[in-house]
């Protein structure tokens, strides 16, 4: 029998106590202990999101949240500027061009990102935008994006920004308030530790003065209908009432941690991956600045990225995840989010070094491995 990994970029593992908690009888979602649970998830959720906002929970994967975003912020016809330098960026121009919304594209290539004077000039030079999307990490591609500087370029115009953070929330530092970051969306099942099913909408005053003025089509979708309820800890539709509770335990754990701690935490894990794939002479697909989330290898010369994620399951029982839309083949990436620890990193180094050598790349035994032990005995926890 092989124990199993869940090295993936999401879902991530979930936390013992976390399962347990949402192994618990069903609570009716219209009742005062329901009410009692979401005044405290709501409080949680602030927190973690370093905001003064409400967060609209929905019971959708991140994708329902960046439709969500699109909906409820825009009219048919409005510009909107949007970073792509990613599968996720490209998904953010697909949404909106569904709805019948002008795609103005600010393009990277994948593995580099769009620099946030770009933003700005963009910005200058296009009359009439409304918003800009971007992704804070791009899970397709490893890299973390300027979002601080984005939020710079857009504070003093009429665009509000609209940022996934579904592979940043409780990984990287995403202060909304502080940054001035219009809209966060985010989901349930990477760095928060929980199954898919909940996605989140954070809003500033800004962007809902934007909802009240927008009149793109919205049913399940309307958040400024949600909001009503929130802040009355209701829902207005049936909740995903279990993984709410875990959302709870969730938080509560991320709290006794504290916030900086568990950015500290990611971005050790993260170098120490890094530090392990490049000493087997791999090369990291992500050229500018890299995510504490995800680590996207290229794979060796001659072997087929998805060879390398089937190897790893069938091998070894781990899973891993390949390269996305132009990607596929090229890359496999490495997830090091949520509730992933030392020595889960060091048993995905080991595997990595036992595929590649099963598929016939010349490894040099624990190359990888004491390299990320290096990093980890020099920064501890």
């Amino acid at each position: 029998m092989k124990k199993y990994y869940l090295m993936a970029p999401g879902p991530t593992p979930v936390p013992n106590q976390v399962l347990l908690a949402m192994a618990q009888p069903i609570v009716h979602h219209r009742t005062p202990a329901y009410q009692a649970l979401f005044a405290q998830v709501r409080e949680g959720l602030k927190w973690l999101i370093q905001t003064r906002q409400e967060t609209i929970v929905l019971v959708a994967s991140g994708t329902g949240a960046m439709e969500a975003a699109v909906t409820n912020t825009l009219s048919p016809g409005d510009k909107v500027l949007v970073v792509r330098a990613g599968k996720f960026g490209e998904r953010w121009a697909e949404i909106c061009k569904t709805f019948g919304v002008e795609v103005v594209p600010l393009d990277a290539p994948f593995g580099q990102t769009v620099p946030a004077d770009r933003v700005a000039e963009a910005l200058k030079k296009t009359p009439g935008v409304r918003a800009v999307f971007c992704q804070h990490s791009e899970t397709s591609t490893g890299v973390l994006h300027d979002v601080q500087g984005y939020a710079q370029a857009t504070r003093q115009s009429e665009a509000i920004l609209v940022v996934d953070a579904v592979s940043s929330l409780g990984v990287a530092d995403l202060p909304m308030d502080a940054w001035g970051v219009d809209l966060v969306v985010s989901g349930s099942q990477k760095g928060l530790m929980l199954p898919p099913g909940l996605a989140f909408c954070t809003l500033s005053d800004k962007a809902w003065e934007r909802v009240k003025q927008a009149k793109l089509p919205r049913y399940y979708f309307n958040l400024l209908e949600e909001k009503k309820l929130v802040v009355k800890n209701q829902p207005h539709f049936t909740p995903a009432v279990s993984i709410v509770v875990g959302l709870k335990e969730v938080l509560a754990m991320l709290q006794a941690e504290g916030l900086a701690n568990v950015f500290k935490r990611h971005d050790r894990l993260a170098r120490a991956t890094r530090a392990g794939v490049e000493a087997l002479g791999l090369e990291l697909f992500a050229k500018a600045t890299p995510s504490p989330a995800i680590t996207a290898v290229f794979s060796p010369k001659g072997i087929e990225g998805e060879k390398v994620v089937a190897t790893f399951a069938s091998s070894h029982n781990i899973t891993i995840a390949g390269g996305q839309g132009e990607m596929k083949g090229k890359v496999f990436r490495l997830g090091h989010m949520g509730y992933v620890g030392d020595f889960d990193v060091l048993v995905a180094l080991g595997a990595l070094e036992q595929v590649l050598a099963e598929l016939g790349y010349p490894v040099d035994w624990g190359a990888a491995v004491g390299a990320a032990q290096k990093v980890l005995a020099e920064h501890p926890s």
